[in-house]
């Protein structure tokens, strides 16, 4: 075993724990929810001329992604999307709203599943850990548990970033989705230029309001509990996990939303079939 290796686990372990400290944060953190509806992400940007892109994969099985965001939102991510094209680059929007199904299927999905149980090992030197070791790094990972996701409160995205010259990613040590050392926002493991590419990516994307995750390159949200405990606001979040219905566009807070997606008896039995792939 290499000490580079001995060190990226060290940190690896480090930033999953600061991740789970936050969890713990987000879980108690007071949301007094809206009821603000959702607006289309590709049709705001149609509209302002502004070009964009949308990933086409599914988020899991048939399911497709959603790419709309609160109503009172879109217009950042537009501003956004419009400063990066005058820089010579494309927002790519990666995912938007996930619905309860979608993130439950989504923690199960076994090419995310996988990656994270894969992680779970290296981490534990080789050895497979205890289940409760795999539920407690997914709920850091995919938000297994709706109050800490912000995804379901319609207040986040996922993006990458293209040159409008050539096509290009702007490179940021890893692709959408990265499962690795390279993950957190100011890794170590990732050369200056990626770090610094990293960056002013992020100094758009909070020009506007939307905050970085810190555990991961390519999330950033706004005006829910993540938003409020990066900036140290104290006041209630007004966007939490929502039930939205489409047609209408009418959101209702999430029933039970500090209840795994999937229970420590569900992610065992996702642990014995990845092992079945692996």
């Amino acid at each position: 075993m290499s000490q580079l290796d001995d060190s990226a686990r060290a940190y690896w372990t480090e930033q999953l724990e600061l991740g789970y400290g936050m969890v713990e944060e987000l879980l108690t953190f007071p949301v007094e929810e809206c009821g603000e509806g959702f607006a289309s992400i590709p049709d705001a940007a149609d509209a302002a001329g502004v070009e964009m892109q949308f990933s086409e994969s599914k988020i899991a099985g048939d399911l497709d992604r959603v790419f709309f965001i609160r109503e009172s939102l879109v217009d950042d991510v537009i501003a956004i999307g419009r400063v990066m094209n005058d820089r010579g680059w494309i927002l790519k929007v990666e995912d938007g709203f996930r619905s309860r199904e979608m993130q439950r299927t989504l923690v199960r999905k076994p090419a995310v599943f996988d990656l994270v149980l894969q992680k779970c090992i290296w981490e534990n030197g080789g050895e497979m850990p205890p289940v409760e070791f795999v539920f407690r790094r997914a709920i850091v990972l995919v938000a297994n548990i709706p109050k800490i996701g912000t995804h379901m409160s319609g207040s986040a995205i996922d993006i990458s970033v293209f040159r409008r010259d050539d096509g290009s990613e702007v490179w940021r040590g890893g692709p959408y989705l990265e499962v690795s050392e390279k993950t957190p926002m100011r890794s170590p493991f990732i050369t200056e230029d990626e770090l610094q590419n990293r960056l002013a990516i992020t100094e758009i994307m909070e020009s506007k309001g939307f905050m970085h995750f810190p555990y991961e390159f390519w999330h950033f949200n706004k005006g829910d509990a993540g938003d409020h405990i990066l900036n140290k606001k104290p006041e209630p979040a007004r966007y939490g996990p929502v039930d939205w219905n489409r047609e209408t566009n009418e959101v209702q807070p999430m029933d039970n939303p500090m209840d795994p997606l999937n229970p420590l008896e569900q992610i065992e039995i996702e642990i014995a079939a990845a092992m079945k792939r692996l």
